[in-house]
């Protein structure tokens, strides 16, 4: 595990609400480890996403544009029991 790498996405896991932190957070800590290097790929990319954007799709309010980003979110979700 390249810990520079985990060290920066606990950075960009750091959300404009505490909420978000604990959700994107989270799945950085028990999910990533695990992923295959495509779905990391994706988490990555998915932290360039404005927040009422990941909020909306967590909270089922719509769905990712990309279905990769959409297993992620749907992880979160079931995790949390959103």
């Amino acid at each position: 595990m390249d810990a520079a790498r985990i060290k920066r996405l606990r950075w960009r896991t750091r959300r404009g609400t505490r909420e978000l932190d604990s959700l994107f957070g989270g799945w950085l800590e028990s999910s990533f480890p695990n992923a295959d290097e495509a779905l990391k790929q994706a988490f990555e990319e998915l932290l360039d996403v404005q927040d009422p954007d990941l909020w909306d799709w967590v909270m089922g309010h719509g769905k990712a544009p990309r279905a990769d980003w959409q297993t992620i979110i749907d992880d979160i979700r079931a995790r949390h029991r959103l």
